[in-house]
């Protein structure tokens, strides 16, 4: 594949993850500092730092990820 650039994953926003978790169901349960609780009335729960402006790190991605799909069992 000669000449052809291959575009790296870009990393989402703290912001997404959380619209994400918010139309999944989780609510803010607040926090500390830059840091949110978000909880599903299932029980699941999620922790995100950051501000909201900032790229997710993969395993917040991640995490967050797994808890929504938690959530749908």
């Amino acid at each position: 594949m000669h000449g052809i650039a291959t575009i790296p994953h870009m990393p989402r926003k703290v912001r997404e993850v959380i619209a994400d978790l918010h139309a999944a169901g989780f609510v803010n349960r607040g926090g500390k500092g830059s840091h949110r609780n978000f909880e599903h009335p299932r029980g699941m729960r999620v922790t995100l730092s950051g501000k909201s402006g900032a790229d997710a790190h993969h395993y917040q991605e991640k995490q967050a990820r797994q808890r929504i799909e938690e959530s749908k069992q």
